[in-house]
């Protein structure tokens, strides 16, 4: 009597990773993701390492956990990977306070986001 196995998040010719907190809004993280939706792997990887936003290094690094994911564990072709889907999401806040004028406080907000990187096997048509 064991434990069942966990079921896959994700279907059988698709891989993942996750960014679970990279330092920086749910928002500027989005727009980074919005340059990837859709497109192959290697043409993915070459806009975001000459892209000038400071997000594209952290989801540079998840992509290429999930290209990786994919190749190792799930013994996926990398030459045929399309990023199915890239979804972010917000994450926990730290709140800190600076001191202003007359005994007051002001909040300051540092937010993390989180990022979920899909990569799926398209068959060539």
């Amino acid at each position: 009597m064991s434990k069942q196995a966990n079921p896959r998040r994700v279907a059988d010719n698709e891989a993942y990773a996750v960014g679970s907190s990279i330092r920086g809004s749910a928002q500027k993280l989005n727009l980074v993701a919005g340059l990837i939706r859709g497109k192959k792997a290697e043409e993915a990887l070459n806009v975001l390492s000459f892209s000038k936003r400071a997000m594209a290094v952290d989801v540079r690094k998840v992509l290429q956990s999930a290209i990786a994911n994919a190749e190792n564990n799930h013994n996926l072709d990398i030459d045929a990977l399309v990023i199915s889907e890239a979804s972010v999401g917000k994450a926990l806040t730290m709140k800190r306070w600076r001191a202003r004028a007359r005994g007051r406080s002001a909040r300051i907000m540092k937010p993390f986001s989180r990022i979920r990187i899909v990569v799926r096997e398209e068959e060539d048509a």
